[in-house]
Formats: structure tokens, sequence, C-alpha cells
């Protein structure tokens, strides 16, 4: 990724592989949303990218127009790969998510909230008497492999291979189809095993729950259960290690904030919102299934677009002084979660897991601060989070 041609005008060649979309995207953003709120490129096939709130809200809600059955940009994309609901269009995607949403709910979610606390106090535990460590790889990422890994009854040993996946997936298969392609098989045979051995002995899991539900009284299919069970897994891990990883980075850096919310845990609420807000890592694409006119600009059909949730969330047309961060922000209608009919079913989840995860970690180390000695380095392609973050502790 670090050959390809750099960028000479981000409105009309934007790449988000650049190491300075990468590295820092947050003043391309301001830019392109002052000179150009539409940029276009002619890479991966032609792709635009809205930096405004109201166009992003416009595109997530126009459903005729613009298609989820792709929802990744890459420059030699496969076949879509279903994995509902997330790439399921009207009038499958209502069925789709209805089946998932009892599975989501704040009742649902809070019999975790024990485990997800024993995981975050286990590996605190364990950097206890430490003076450096990674936050991403020694905690943030850590965090919802493991939650994920008991809401489908599968062990948490497991957990790197899910690593290899997501950084295949979301990644490395940007540029490189074969590697998707790949890691999807892995995926479908593995999952495929683990519905084989529920079928013959159910649990209390996810993978059991899919077993169970039907559409119009009908089960779900193979496909439709292996498609959903990659979801849960990419979806309920690498967005959730990866907004946990921002939170500690942010947190890390600002140390007015951090020492407030020690003092004033009655903040964690609006201040996991404000992070959500300010550091969201998910952007999603859309197909362009039709000629369309969002914010003055024409989209065209075949071309793909970039839904930047992250984008929307710094724009200074809907949040006074949107490039700060304000832990006590009053009103707060970020779309960290995505909006419209594919706003994220796990939202309960993900924010239970942030919570906690700050929560026990600002009691065991209400001190931290970056590593000046090593460079915090960034994922790569449209969820954003840091993969490497040295911390001094203490």
């Amino acid at each position: 990724m670090s050959n390809r041609p750099p960028v000479t005008d981000w409105s009309t060649d934007f790449d988000h592989l650049d190491p300075r979309w990468i590295d820092n995207p947050y003043p391309i953003w301001d830019e392109l949303r002052g000179k150009c709120p539409v940029a276009h490129t002619e890479r991966y096939h032609g792709v635009y990218f809205p930096a405004r709130y109201a166009d992003v809200r416009a595109i997530a809600y126009d459903t005729e127009h613009f298609s989820s059955r792709r929802i990744l940009v890459r420059e030699n994309p496969p076949p879509p790969i279903p994995a509902p609901p997330i790439t399921s269009d009207p009038p499958e995607h209502r069925p789709a998510k209805q089946l998932l949403l009892p599975a989501f709910t704040p009742d649902a979610i809070a019999r975790y909230e024990p485990e997800a606390r024993a995981i975050c106090r286990g590996l605190t535990a364990g950097l206890a008497g430490k003076t450096r460590c990674d936050g991403a790889v020694d905690y943030a990422q850590e965090i919802p492999v493991r939650v994920i890994a008991r809401m489908l009854g599968i062990a948490a040993s497991e957990a790197p291979r899910f690593r290899r996946w997501i950084h295949e997936i979301l990644e490395l298969g940007v540029t490189d189809s074969a590697v998707v392609l790949r890691a999807t098989g892995e995926m479908n045979a593995f999952f495929a095993e683990h519905v084989a051995s529920r079928r013959a002995a159910p649990g209390d899991d996810l993978i059991s729950y899919l077993l169970a539900a039907r559409i119009g009284g009908e089960p779900l299919a193979e496909k439709h259960i292996l498609g959903t069970l990659r979801l849960l897994l990419i979806a309920g891990i690498d967005t959730t290690w990866s907004a946990i990883g921002c939170c500690l980075w942010h947190l890390a850096r600002e140390a007015r904030d951090r020492r407030r919310l020690v003092a004033h845990p009655g903040l964690m609420a609006s201040a996991v919102e404000e992070l959500l807000r300010a550091y969201a890592p998910v952007t999603i694409a859309r197909e362009v299934v039709k000629d369309a006119e969002i914010g003055g600009c024409r989209f065209e059909q075949g071309q793909m677009v970039l839904l930047s949730f992250p984008a929307a969330n710094r724009d200074p047309a809907m949040f006074d002084h949107a490039d700060r961060v304000v832990i006590d922000r009053k009103v707060n209608p970020h779309m960290a979660f995505g909006i419209g009919i594919h706003r994220c079913i796990g939202s309960n989840l993900a924010r239970m897991e942030i919570t906690v995860a700050l929560d026990e970690w600002l009691k065991a180390f209400p001190e931290f601060q970056l590593d000046p000695s090593e460079a915090v380095t960034w994922s790569q392609a449209t969820v954003r989070g840091p993969r490497r973050l040295p911390l001094l502790l203490g």
C-alpha cells in the first residue's frame, strides 16, 4: 500500500490508503468540506466521498439510488459477498435485521457486562507494575475478541485467527481480492463446523440463536447463517477495539480530559458519546445503482460512495466546536453507529464494552501518556483505530 501514487488533489484524486489520510484524515476532510463537499476519484473504478453531515445522511436514507450490496471499496472487487443484514437492501433487509434485534437489546447485552468487566480487570492486572505497554495490542484488541467469542460460543483461544481474518478482509483485501476470497472461505469452513455441532447440540449462543430463527416461518438458509456469522465476528471485533483504542489515544494525549474523568466518573456516559463522535471508527461504502444528485453533486450509476460517518461527525454545520472533544457535550446526534436502516444493531454492545474498558483502565491507570520513543500506527482502509499504541504507565 505504501507504493501507491501520492495524492496531489484531494477533491479530484483522493485515496483513503494514502499515508496522510491514514495518519490524520481530519484536516483533509475539513479542506474538502470547505472546497469540494463531495470529492471524487477515478481510483478504485470511481468513488465519491461526501464530507458533510447532511449529504452523508441523505445518502444513508436513499436505498433506491444507493445499494448496500457492496460495503467495502476495493481495487479489484470480487462478486458481492453477502453478510446479511448489512449487505441487504429493502425488502430483504428488514426481516434479516429484525431477527437479530432481540439478541442485542440493552437487557440482552447487560448479561455480558460482568464478563466484560472481568476481562478488563484481568488485562489491567496483567499490566500492573509495568511502566510500558501497547494500549491497542495488550488491552483494546483483547476485549471485543473475548466478548464476541463468548457470545458465539467459540473458544477465546481462536483470537489470533480472528485477528488475521479481520486484517486480511478489511485491510489487505482492499488491494488483493484473492486474500478476501481465501479468508472468506476459511471463515465459512470454520463456522460451518460450528453450525453442524450446534445442530446436533444447541447451546446458549448466537450460532444456536440463528439456527432457531425463522423468516416467514422458514429456517435461515446456510448461506444466510454463515454470512451473518462472518458479519457478527468482524463487526463485533474491529469496530469496537478501534473505538477503545481511539479513546485511550485521546486520553493519553489530553491530561485534562483524563483527569476530569477520573475525578468525575459520572461524566463517563457523555464522554463515551463524545469520543465516539470525535473518533468514530467506521466508514461504510454504498454502490450507486441509479444516477442521483445529492448536495449539488451528480452520482453516476456503477460507481461507489465512501459514506464517512467520521467526517459527518466533524461537520461544524452540525456540531459546535466540531474539531474539539467536549466530554460533557449536551447535544450530540453523532453518526458513529451509522444512520438509516443500517444503523448498527450492535450499538448497545459497543457502548457497554467501551464504557467498561475505560472505567476499568482509569481505575487501574489514572495516569498514563503516549510513549514518545515509539510511533502510534493506525489501521489502513475504512475502519480507523490504532493498531499500535505505545503507552507509558504511571
